[in-house]
């Protein structure tokens, strides 16, 4: 069994988590809650707190806040991800997203176990886009690192190798996107052959021709959902 990274000391998490229970909590609507729940195939609970209304409660509770560091960052996405329902991890990937330039190759640990425990869709793609393709970007050496993930055993893992280029535009590594998508073509999960589909859709915006040419080359090993979804807008 891997165990969570060590929570780190930080007198910025232990204020911005006393004020966001202190928000998020009075907010709460059971209705809604359990509709979210359902949604999300019940991966947990909810408080069921509109997206609008969130947002809002999030910029009060950091209002004033200084800008955080990489130990900050850890503290407060690993005691989010220790709270039980989901609004708490999606306050903890906004706040990811934000601030990922405070963040260096040594955050990798902590973004691999957010993508494992109780993982599911709604957080692990927009980790993927904006917190690794980020540090793959500030530190191409970790590109090796997204070799390893994509042949994991755990398919959110392996997910985020998918799309971490999704937001690189000119700069993917069409090598790596390819060799990626062909690497796991035969996984046989919804969410992998998704990813795939997704990861070329979206390269496609900059270079049709080249999705194109992949997919017509690679057509005999892409599941039809994943061929399906690289040409969609093409």
């Amino acid at each position: 069994m891997v165990h969570a990274p060590a929570v780190p000391d930080s007198p910025l998490a232990d204020t911005v988590l006393a004020r966001l229970t202190e928000l998020y909590a009075p907010a709460a609507d059971a209705g809604r809650a359990e509709g979210a729940a359902a949604y999300m195939k019940h991966i947990a609970p909810f408080l069921g707190i509109p997206t609008p209304r969130r947002r809002a409660l999030s910029k009060a509770v950091l209002a004033g806040i200084g800008r955080p560091d990489e130990p900050d960052c850890t503290a407060i996405a690993l005691r989010c991800w220790e709270l039980p329902e989901r609004e708490y991890r999606y306050f903890a990937v906004d706040y990811l997203r934000r601030h990922v330039s405070s963040c260096s190759s040594g955050f990798l640990p902590v973004l691999h176990h957010l993508v494992t425990a109780d993982a599911w869709w709604d957080t692990v793609d927009l980790l993927a886009a904006h917190v690794a393709g980020p540090l793959v970007t500030a530190d191409p050496a970790l590109a090796r690192a997204m070799d390893r993930w994509i042949g994991d055993d755990n398919l959110w893992v392996a997910r985020t190798a998918l799309l971490h280029q999704l937001r690189y535009k000119d700069a993917t590594d069409t090598d790596r996107l390819f060799g990626y998508c062909l690497r796991r073509a035969d996984h046989p999960d919804f969410f992998i052959r998704k990813a795939i589909g997704w990861a070329l859709r979206e390269y496609a915006k900059t270079d049709p021709a080249a999705v194109r040419d992949f997919v017509d080359g690679a057509r005999d090993r892409l599941s039809p959902l994943s061929v399906r979804e690289a040409l969609k807008n093409l």
